[in-house]
């Protein structure tokens, strides 16, 4: 006996113990919560995240185009034969050059002084001038002149002599641009515009999340509650068939209502089991969005919760310029616009003139500012650059209607858009309407099924009713509760739809 009792209690003990653990181990999850989960986990959060760094980081290369660029050039060339500023002729005449000027000069001195009269070299003579000596020295002249020339051309064949099959190159060059015909300017608005379009995007897939998450949830709400409904109904008919078997063990009831209870027990338990699975399939779903582990267990704050019904939005509320200021949707499409205006200007700076400032440091070797040094030299330079589209056969124009027809097309598609949300809202907003209406008729049709099962229960303990009459008030009631729970969901949902429709769904 006493090793019985202490089975017992050590057996109740373990099954405390392990209540207590599953009971731990439910993760209680808040609409705010998930939601909060969902956008840290959404991959395609992330990748929006990341689009806008990338626009961003587009807008900050955008804005060095106004500014000053310096770049450095440098290079090596080796060729097969070098310049030359000489012909080959030349180079063979120059350095011997002082030989044919001075032959010349010999030739003509020789023919004027055999020329010069006899007398006058006897009166040289008595001047103590020797003539032959005069002739000596008027040769040694001659070949010191041409010496002096064969040496000078030499020496301008060997300074035009260039070198140049190695070639060292390199320049430093700061170019500021000055009027680019709008190009410039168009480039950075559509950088801006790039940057506000990925940052719609991301609110737009911000908010498409919080849908889904708000879908999912209230999913699992409705089955949660359907789950209480279906065992509190089980609970009703074998309560019956437990009845109705005593009655015919007593002979007060036939074998055939007998079986019929049974049908509806076996019914009741098939639904409990169709609403088991669909929450846990529901859970699932709930938990990959949240970015939880699908099969760990999680209870949400709104399962126990008597009341899901909210308040009604009047149709007056809705202010359709502050909704096309909340879609993001409506927002990208005015980017669209917007860019493909700012891609027109660029291509019409294709038919203006583009004027820019140049200025630099360029270095040789060999290089040219002392005649020909095989030596590095530079020069400092500073210049004027301007391009002025003349003929293009129209190229530009072209493109500028296409452009143009682009912005139309976008324009078309946004004005679409806003008719189809303006159309959307008025739709959420009377569905709204509509689901709370149906709640408040669900409501009363479901205190009506309270009370006809009470007066039918009453009745069947009386024996005045049926088991027939019974099991209907019992089905009329599980219909009414069903419908209580659709009603309040549809009302959350509808709600939801709005907020959406509207452009305010959020994280608050």
């Amino acid at each position: 006996m006493i090793l019985r009792m202490r089975n017992r209690v050590i057996g109740i003990f373990l099954l405390t113990a392990g209540l207590a653990q599953t009971a731990t181990a439910q993760q209680l999850l808040s609409l705010d919560s998930c939601r909060a989960m969902a956008l840290r986990n959404n991959k395609q959060m992330s990748v929006s995240r990341v689009k806008q760094e990338i626009a961003a980081n587009v807008r900050k290369s955008a804005r060095t185009k106004y500014l000053p660029h310096i770049s450095a050039l440098g290079g090596y060339m080796w060729t097969s034969k070098e310049i030359s500023l000489l012909s080959d002729d030349q180079k063979a005449v120059l350095p011997h050059i002082g030989d044919i000027v001075g032959g010349d000069i010999s030739n003509t001195l020789t023919e004027r002084m055999g020329q010069i009269p006899d007398g006058v070299w006897n009166l040289l003579g008595t001047m103590g001038i020797n003539p032959d000596a005069l002739k000596q020295q008027l040769g040694g002249d001659i070949d010191h002149l041409k010496d002096i020339l064969n040496q000078g051309g030499q020496g301008i064949v060997n300074a035009l002599h260039t070198d140049t099959r190695n070639v060292f190159a390199g320049s430093i060059m700061l170019t500021q641009p000055v009027f680019m015909g709008g190009a410039i300017i168009a480039m950075n608005k559509m950088a801006d515009i790039g940057e506000q379009l990925a940052a719609n995007s991301t609110e737009a897939r911000r908010q498409l999340t919080l849908y889904q998450i708000d879908q999912a949830y209230w999913q699992v709400v409705s089955l949660r509650h359907k789950q209480k409904l279906a065992e509190g109904y089980l609970q009703l008919v074998k309560k019956l068939d437990d009845d109705v078997q005593k009655m015919i063990r007593e002979g007060v009831a036939t074998r055939s209502e007998g079986l019929s209870v049974a049908v509806k027990v076996n019914e009741a338990e098939m639904t409990l089991t169709k609403v088991n699975d669909g929450l846990v399939l529901s859970k699932m779903l709930l938990c990959q969005l949240c970015g939880i582990p699908v099969n760990e267990q999680v209870t949400l704050a709104d399962e126990n919760c008597e009341d899901l019904g909210g308040m009604a939005v009047e149709s007056s509320q809705v202010d359709m310029e502050q909704v096309a200021d909340n879609r993001p949707e409506l927002r990208q499409l005015q980017n669209m616009v917007d860019m493909s205006r700012q891609f027109t200007n660029i291509l019409k700076a294709g038919n203006l003139p583009m004027v820019a400032l140049t200025g630099g440091y360029m270095v040789s070797n060999p290089n040219l500012f002392n005649s020909f040094e095989r030596k590095f030299a530079g020069v400092w330079n500073v210049g004027v650059m301007v391009r002025v589209p003349i003929w293009n056969w129209g190229d530009v124009a072209y493109k500028i209607r296409a452009s143009k027809g682009a912005t139309a097309i976008a324009n078309l598609e946004l004005q679409e858009a806003r008719e189809k949300i303006e159309l959307q809202v008025n739709q959420s907003v009377f569905r709204v309407d509509e689901a709370n209406k149906k709640l408040a008729m669900a409501k009363a049709s479901t205190q009506k099924a309270d009370e006809n099962l009470r007066t039918a229960n009453l009745g069947f303990r009386e024996g005045v009713i049926s088991t027939t009459t019974v099991m209907e008030a019992q089905t009329a009631w599980l219909q009414a509760q069903s419908q209580k729970i659709d009603a309040e969901i549809d009302v959350k949902l509808s709600q939801v739809n709005l907020q959406k429709a509207l452009g305010t769904l959020d994280n608050n």
